[in-house]
C-alpha cells in the first residue's frame, strides 16, 4: 500500500529523502517476538587452523565472516536504538519489546564472535575487515537522518539472512565441522531469520521510503562482497593456499555450483528490489527447527 512522504524531511541532495515518487509498504501491526539465548558451548579451547573438515577456503570464508560481526552488530544495535528513540511515544511501546530482542540476539553474537576472532589472532591472521567497516560506519554519522543507518542494517540484515538461510538449507557445509563450530554457526543463522524482519520493519515505522532502502542495499552489498573476499583472500595467502588446485575447487563448489551460495542468493538479493518486498519472505521453518530441536545446547537469558 503506498503512503504519503514524509514531508518534514524533503530532498535537498545527497543525505536527504526523495520527497515524491516515493513507494511505501505499510508497517507492520504484528511483531517477531524474540527469545534471547546463551548458546552453550565452550569457546574458550583453541581451534584447529582448517577446522572445516580440513577445507581452507571455507574455513576461511567462514573465519573472514566472524572478523566483521562484533563491529557490524554493534552498528545494528545502536541505529536501532536511535531509530526506536524518533517514534511516537506509542510507537516506541509497541516497538521496543522486538528492538530489546534483537539486540539481546545480536549482543550474544558479537560476545561469542569476539572469543572467535581471538583464536584467528591467535593463529596469525590479521583482521583488516572490522577497521575499515567501522570507518564507513562513522562516516555515516554526517548523515543526520537515523533512517540512513536503520537502512543500512535493514540491507546487512537481508544479506546475512540469505547466507543463513543457504547454511541451513545445505547441511553439508559444516558437515565436517567440530560440533561447537556447527552449533554456533547453525545458531547464529537460525537467529538471524529469526530477526530478519526487525531492522525493515523499524525502517518503515519511521516512514522511511524505498529509494533510500533500494540505494544501501547496492552500497551495502558490494561493500560487503568486496570485503568478504578480500579478508577469505588474505587468509588463504596467510596459510600458502591461495593458488592450491583444492582452494578454487572448493570456492567454485560452495560459490558458484548449482547449490553454491552465490548461485542460491541471486534470487533472494534480487528480491529486495521487488516492490512490495518484505523479508518475511525468506523461509524460516528450518530455522525454527533447528532452535526446537537443539533446546539443550541453549538456554534463554530472556523471553517475550
Amino acid at each position: 500500500m503506498a503512503m504519503p512522504p514524509k514531508q518534514s524531511h524533503p530532498c535537498r541532495g545527497t543525505g536527504r529523502w526523495q520527497g515524491q515518487n516515493d513507494t511505501r509498504i505499510a508497517p507492520l501491526t504484528h511483531m517477531n517476538h524474540l527469545t534471547v539465548r546463551q548458546l552453550l558451548i565452550d569457546m574458550k579451547p583453541p581451534m584447529d587452523r582448517h577446522w572445516n573438515g580440513d577445507d581452507a577456503f571455507l574455513s576461511a570464508l567462514f573465519d573472514a565472516l566472524s572478523m566483521s560481526f562484533p563491529v557490524g552488530e554493534q552498528f545494528f544495535m545502536d541505529s536501532l536504538r536511535v531509530g526506536l528513540t524518533h517514534l511516537t511515544q506509542d510507537q516506541q511501546a509497541h516497538w521496543g519489546p522486538q528492538i530489546q530482542g534483537f539486540v539481546g540476539q545480536e549482543a550474544t553474537h558479537r560476545r561469542l564472535h569476539d572469543l572467535y576472532n581471538q583464536h584467528l589472532a591467535g593463529l596469525g591472521y590479521s583482521n583488516h575487515w572490522a577497521p575499515r567497516l567501522a570507518k564507513r560506519f562513522g562516516r555515516m554519522d554526517a548523515l543526520k537522518d537515523p533512517r540512513h543507518k536503520v537502512a543500512v542494517t535493514a540491507a546487512i540484515e537481508h544479506l546475512t539472512a540469505i547466507l543463513a538461510a543457504w547454511l541451513l538449507q545445505h547441511p553439508k557445509v559444516l558437515a565436517q565441522a567440530p560440533q561447537r563450530m556447527r552449533q554456533l554457526w547453525l545458531w547464529h543463522a537460525s537467529e538471524e531469520i529469526e530477526h530478519r524482519c526487525t531492522a525493515f520493519d523499524l525502517y518503515l515505522a519511521m516512514q522511511g521510503n524505498d529509494l533510500w532502502r533500494k540505494r544501501w542495499m547496492r552500497v551495502a552489498s558490494a561493500y560487503f562482497t568486496l570485503d568478504l573476499l578480500r579478508q577469505t583472500t588474505q587468509h588463504l595467502w596467510r596459510d600458502g593456499q591461495l593458488f592450491k588446485w583444492a582452494t578454487w575447487r572448493s570456492a567454485k563448489r560452495w560459490l558458484l555450483a548449482d547449490q553454491g551460495l552465490l548461485r542460491f542468493g541471486l534470487s533472494h538479493w534480487r528480491s529486495y528490489f521487488q516492490v512490495g518486498f518484505h523479508p518475511r519472505q525468506v523461509e524460516d521453518t528450518l530455522a525454527h527447527q533447528w532452535l526446537d530441536q537443539n533446546q539443550d545446547q541453549w538456554r534463554a537469558i530472556s523471553q517475550p
